[in-house]
C-alpha cells in the first residue's frame, strides 16, 4: 500500500524563502510548489494542496472549513516590514479610489483597516493590481503593493507612503501576521511540522546566502535582503503575534472583511502550549 505525498504549497516571496529552505533535501517525499499567496489559498480551499502558506485573512475567511494553523510558524512584523506598501497620489483623507495588490488579500484587508482608523476614510476599491503590472500604471488615487516588487517601486510620483507593518504596530502595539501554515481537514501531517522546524532553522541560519542569491536576483543589495530576512521579519508564531493576529480579525469583522467570532484552530494545541 502506498501513501500519497504530501502537497505543500508555499510562497515565492522573498520573504517566504526561510520556511522552506532546502525542503527538497530535507523532506523528499513533500511535493512542494510555489505560488502567490492568494492563489495558494484558492488552491488549499480546492483540495489542491494540503498545507498552503497562506494570507492569515483567507484563514479567517476558511476557517468554517476545518482549517488547522500549524503552530508556531508565521511570516510576521513587528514595525515595518518593507514589502507592504500603500502610495498614494492625494492626502490620506480624501482617497476615494483605491487599488489593491492582487497578490496577498491580508494585506489588502490591512490597507482598508488602516485608512478607516488612521484617516477615517473608506474608499471604494476600484481594481487590483494585476501581478507583473507597475503600480505606476495604476490610475487610482492610492495603491497597496506588495511582495518583492513593493521593495522597488519609487516613491517620487506619489505624494505620500506608509509602510503598513509599521502604520499597524503603531496603531495597535502589536506585531501584524501576514501569512500562516495551514492544513486541510482531515489530512494528516506526519512529520510535516519537524520539517518545518529544520527548513526554518537551516533558512536563518544561511540568511546570508539567501540575501546573496535573491538580492541579485531582484536587483536588491545584499544588505538590505540579509536586513529583510533576519531583522524586520519574525518567523514565530508566538503569544505576541497571536495578539496581534487576533485583533485584526476583530477589526477586519468590524468593517465586514471577514465573520465575527472566528475561532482559532491549531494542529496541536499541546505544541502551543509549549511555545506560549
Amino acid at each position: 500500500m502506498t501513501t500519497e505525498p504530501l502537497r505543500v504549497g508555499a510562497v515565492s516571496y522573498l520573504n517566504a524563502k526561510p520556511l522552506y529552505h532546502r525542503m527538497e533535501s530535507i523532506a523528499p517525499e513533500v511535493m512542494l510548489s510555489m505560488d502567490v499567496p492568494s492563489r495558494l489559498a484558492e488552491k488549499l480551499a480546492a483540495g489542491e494542496v494540503d498545507v498552503a502558506l497562506i494570507p492569515s485573512v483567507e484563514y479567517l475567511r476558511g476557517s468554517g472549513r476545518g482549517y488547522r494553523i500549524i503552530p508556531g510558524f508565521a511570516i510576521a512584523a513587528r514595525g515595518p516590514v518593507l514589502s507592504v506598501k500603500l502610495f498614494t497620489r492625494t492626502p490620506w483623507n480624501q482617497i476615494d479610489r483605491l487599488a489593491l495588490d492582487a497578490g496577498s488579500r491580508t494585506s489588502q484587508a490591512l490597507a482598508q483597516i488602516w485608512l478607516w482608523l488612521a484617516h477615517g476614510v473608506r474608499p471604494a476599491v476600484v481594481e487590483e493590481l494585476p501581478l507583473g503590472v507597475s503600480a505606476l500604471e495604476c490610475t487610482a488615487d492610492a495603491v497597496l503593493v506588495i511582495g518583492d516588487r513593493a521593495m522597488r517601486v519609487p516613491e517620487a510620483p506619489f505624494q505620500d507612503s506608509v509602510d503598513l507593518g509599521e502604520a499597524w504596530y503603531r496603531m495597535t502595539g502589536l506585531p501584524f501576521v501576514f501569512a500562516l501554515w495551514v492544513a486541510r481537514a482531515g489530512v494528516e501531517l506526519g512529520d510535516l511540522p519537524s520539517v518545518l522546524e529544520q527548513c526554518r532553522a537551516l533558512g536563518l541560519a544561511e540568511a546570508p546566502l539567501l540575501a546573496d542569491i535573491h538580492g541579485q536576483r531582484l536587483g536588491l543589495e545584499y544588505a538590505t535582503c540579509y536586513d529583510y530576512l533576519t531583522r524586520v521579519l519574525s518567523y514565530d508564531l508566538g503569544p505576541r503575534e497571536l495578539a496581534g493576529l487576533r485583533r485584526f480579525a476583530e477589526l477586519a469583522a468590524e468593517l465586514g472583511l471577514v465573520n465575527e467570532g472566528v475561532q482559532f484552530v491549531f494542529h496541536d494545541d499541546r505544541d502551543l502550549v509549549k511555545r506560549g
